[in-house]
């Protein structure tokens, strides 16, 4: 599990700075379009309701996924949950064995 799970956390950081990394480009379209709201001319006026329909749907998107990774949370909380409970005694000792290594890494520094 210890490269699987080094590398499950990996992606989780990834997909954690993109979807911040979108919420602030939406942040900045928005404020943008309130910027240019009192600009007049066929050309912005489409620009103007062609970004803010990308937007809808980025947000949209964004809604649907941000659901999807909280189910997937739950999931994976639920079948741990129920991994201690049927196995207690395995789940102290890696629970143990964790504590250790990661006391051993600490008072190396």
């Amino acid at each position: 599990m210890g490269k699987l799970g080094a590398t499950t956390s990996t992606v989780d950081i990834s997909k954690e700075k993109l979807m911040d990394d979108v919420k602030t480009v939406v942040a900045d379209a928005e404020e943008l379009l309130k910027a240019t709201a009192n600009q007049t001319g066929e050309r912005i006026t489409a620009a103007r309701a062609k970004i803010g329909e990308s937007l809808q749907a980025a947000k949209v998107r964004m809604a649907d996924a941000q659901v999807a990774v909280m189910e997937k949370t739950r999931a994976v909380a639920t079948a741990t949950d129920d991994y201690v409970h049927v196995n207690p005694w395995q789940a102290i000792g890696v629970a143990a064995a964790v504590g250790i290594l990661l006391g051993a890494l600490i008072s190396r520094r």
